[in-house]
């Protein structure tokens, strides 16, 4: 039985099969499938659907500190609870250490883990697909961060 991810992935075929324009945004790709009877809502995909906006809504949510800086002020930290992977959520302002530490580790890994397919991407396209120069994709984030972080220094 397919999972819920490999139906999806079914239906943006479905979509490019029956000759849809593409490239697409995803709200057109939704409006034909709901069109076309290849998704309906479910009571499970609403609950997904509210939960995943309002942790869309949580990530987004920042705070000033004294020092002018944009912090984030909900963070996540994916646990095993009762043999289950849950996400909870706290605010930076009042979540225990042993939270944040999780939080921040985690979000380290998910930013190692877009770099990794980012250059196996890159790698990909410069092997198979591009004609020109290859394209080089720099690793190394300190002069970004330096550079962020000095725009965000009081004067």
């Amino acid at each position: 039985m397919a999972t819920y991810m490999e139906q999806l992935q079914r239906i943006v075929r479905s979509y490019l099969d029956d000759g849809q324009p593409w490239p697409a945004t995803t709200r057109q790709i939704a409006a034909w499938a709901i069109r076309k009877g290849e998704w309906e809502p479910q009571p499970f995909a609403l609950i997904n659907q509210c939960a995943d906006q309002l942790a869309r809504a949580m990530r987004e949510e920042h705070f000033t500190d004294t020092n002018g800086r944009a912090i984030r002020a909900k963070h996540v930290a994916r646990i095993e609870r009762g043999g289950e992977q849950i996400a909870l959520w706290a605010d930076i302002r009042s979540a225990s250490r042993e939270h944040m530490q999780v939080a921040f580790q985690q979000r380290r890994q998910q930013i190692v883990g877009d770099c990794k397919q980012l250059k196996t991407d890159c790698d990909y396209y410069n092997e198979n697909k591009n004609h020109g120069e290859p394209i080089q994709v720099v690793f190394d984030f300190r002069t970004d961060l330096e550079e962020l972080e000095q725009e965000f220094e009081p004067v």
